[in-house]
């Protein structure tokens, strides 16, 4: 096969995994968030705290749920790194790829 194929579609796969990870982020946020709009507008670069506004008592609620939602345990390290939705998405992959 093309090589040039072969890579289009590795990023298309990659492309899809992003963005239904950021789709179950969303979810899983969307209880704790105070600015829907922000919400609404989600991405990679979103800050929980500043641009979501969610609080740091809620944000241990979110890493509870995506703990529960993708089977895995995020350390306390891990934990205080996840304030944006890059973060989250940097850690959940990187449990997700020790199982």
């Amino acid at each position: 096969m093309d090589v040039l194929f072969l890579r289009k579609l590795a990023n298309r796969r990659i492309t899809m995994k992003k963005e239904a990870l950021i789709a179950q982020l969303k979810d899983i946020v969307q209880p704790y968030v105070q600015n829907e709009e922000a919400l609404e507008n989600l991405t990679e670069n979103t800050d929980f705290i500043s641009d979501l506004k969610i609080n740091s008592a809620n944000l241990v609620d979110v890493v509870l749920d995506v703990e529960e939602v993708f089977d895995i345990e995020i350390d306390n390290d891990a934990m205080e790194k996840m304030l944006t939705v890059k973060a989250a998405m940097e850690i959940i992959s990187a449990k997700l790829d020790e199982k």
